[in-house]
């Protein structure tokens, strides 16, 4: 008897777990605490997502003295919640480091990343893209008296160079125009703005509608050397083999570019640096 009662006892203890499962009520819930399998199931049934942006960037993804978050970034990622059910109300604000992008989502510490995050093939091993949403060119910041520097082939002579951690602008520099470019790397942008205003360093180096965002904010004193020599593909960074989520944020890119709300978000954030804005960029497939 007491045998036939264990096994009935496991039997209820066995289909409760399996139960909790079915609901998504162990390990894999989301950031949010959601049973949800996807981000778009995520998205409709808990109607909250948490976004990584930059906080730094001027133009694209600032947090602001206020505590609010503004920039073409923000209102690509806001525009791409509202199309997956959450308001803007619903939306957490990370802070997405250059360095630390692909460990957020691989931890679901965020569900997607907006945050001038180009697509690499290097980074697809580790989480899935949307998009492109944006095309920019990298390009250099320099002091506005510099008349010396004038593309990646100038930077010779150990010229003192400033980028990111984790990011892909430097190295670009160092293995296809400058070997002996010394690089100088900071956990965010404005501490080479910082560096490059101090003498530090001769230039600093990312895409150039990051850089026209701080030569705007520092008229007189930076210029942006105006020649992009790359081609960067903003993406929506999610979960790897999400492809549920990435055919919605497709959508919704689509949906942005051609009501306007596309244009209209860059005119606002990022067409008072006079940066020319481009076309609309075909989505990969």
């Amino acid at each position: 008897m007491r045998f036939s009662r264990v096994l009935r006892v496991s039997a209820v203890v066995a289909a409760a777990g399996l139960a909790l499962a079915a609901c998504g009520g162990g390990s894999n819930s989301s950031s949010s605490g959601s049973s949800a399998t996807n981000l778009v199931a995520k998205a409709k049934d808990s109607k909250k997502l948490t976004i990584g942006i930059k906080f730094d960037q001027p133009g694209l993804g600032l947090k602001t003295p206020d505590g609010k978050y503004a920039g073409f970034d923000v209102d690509v990622a806001t525009y791409i919640a509202k199309e997956l059910g959450v308001d803007a109300a619903g939306i957490t604000w990370k802070e997405a480091q250059s360095a630390q992008r692909e460990d957020l989502i691989k931890k679901g510490e965020v569900d997607l990343i907006v945050a001038t995050y180009s697509i690499t093939d290097k980074r697809k091993n580790d989480v899935s893209f949307a998009g492109p949403y944006f095309v920019a060119k990298q390009d250099l910041l320099v002091r506005a008296d510099n008349t010396d520097i004038t593309g990646p082939e100038s930077l010779t002579g150990n010229k003192k160079l400033c980028s990111v951690k984790g990011s892909t602008p430097a190295q670009n520099i160092k293995d296809k125009y400058a070997k002996d470019v010394q690089l100088q790397e900071r956990g965010k942008y404005t501490d080479c703005v910082t560096s490059l205003l101090n003498g530090e360093v001769d230039a600093m180096t990312t895409d150039d509608v990051i850089l026209a965002g701080y030569a705007a904010q520092q008229p007189g004193k930076l210029k942006l050397v105006g020649k992009g020599f790359t081609t960067e593909n903003y993406g929506v960074g999610l979960k790897k083999d999400d492809n549920e989520s990435r055919t919605a944020i497709n959508a919704a890119i689509t949906k942005m570019q051609q009501d306007g709300s596309w244009k209209a978000a860059l005119e606002k954030n990022v067409g008072p640096s006079g940066y020319k804005i481009p076309e609309v960029p075909a989505l990969q497939p």
